[in-house]
């Protein structure tokens, strides 16, 4: 799951995890706290329709808004349009003080051949403004991964690039469903190691490319070099060795 205020976190919880959202409102402090469960919404083949709870554990009432996207990725970017693929109930809803509001989902088709990605946008309503009162609002990004009939696996090779003296790990998924990849780390044959950015996105879409930003401290592999891949997916360990190839 996603949150966005100023700024984007990329969270690492699993499904069934409850995170909580802090809006410190005005100069006094006081703090509205949601909480969503799932924080991944998985669909069986087959399964067409599931619930999200939103839990407003802070001390007034808050108004939401849920909208559906279709979620793919193009140039390592994740890219949301509408769709009416899939169908939030209520879409509009103000929770009161220590309640939950369920959310309905409903998938109108099942995915075909490949995994349907989908991401449901919570946001906060801001309340009516106030003489010296600031109102932070929040934004939860939850995905949805829905499983089509065929059995659908990730299929991910990965090479190195280094370009305008930055390093990327960059994964290509020719499989027919989502990766999560996280704790990256790349090392040299000498023992340097080079670690994942923070704060960016673990999941890599099937058919897509990402590039995983790389924190070099100011070392640049050369072309041919071949550097030592550790992370954790979701399928299970990685260690591979991988090759730095010319940046396009």
């Amino acid at each position: 799951m996603d949150t966005m205020s100023t700024h984007r976190h990329w969270g690492a919880a699993r499904v069934f995890a409850a995170l909580a959202f802090l809006a410190l409102i005005g100069p006094a402090g006081i703090a509205q706290v949601l909480s969503v469960q799932p924080v991944n919404i998985f669909l069986s083949p087959g399964q067409k329709a599931t619930t999200l709870s939103v839990a407003n554990q802070g001390s007034s009432e808050t108004s939401i808004q849920i909208r559906a996207f279709d979620w793919k990725q193009k140039d390592g970017e994740d890219q949301l349009t509408a769709t009416n693929d899939v169908v939030v109930s209520p879409p509009l809803c103000t929770i009161p003080a220590g309640a939950a509001q369920i959310i309905r989902i409903v998938l109108r088709q099942s995915p075909q051949g490949q995994e349907g990605t989908y991401r449901i946008l919570v946001d906060q309503v801001p309340p009516p403004a106030e003489a010296g009162v600031v109102h932070v609002v929040l934004r939860l990004s939850i995905p949805i991964f829905a499983q089509p009939k065929a059995r659908a696996l990730a299929q991910v090779k990965f090479h190195v690039e280094s370009k305008d003296n930055q390093v990327f790990l960059v994964g290509v998924n020719e499989g027919q469903s989502h990766e999560a990849i996280r704790d990256i780390v790349l090392a040299t044959s000498d023992g340097r190691t080079m670690k994942v950015v923070s704060g960016v996105s673990p999941y890599i879409l099937a058919g897509a490319t990402r590039r995983w930003p790389m924190d070099a401290k100011g070392y640049l592999p050369k072309q041919g070099e071949a550097l030592d891949l550790t992370a954790h997916a979701a399928a299970g360990d990685i260690k591979r060795q991988v090759s730095v190839v010319a940046a396009p």
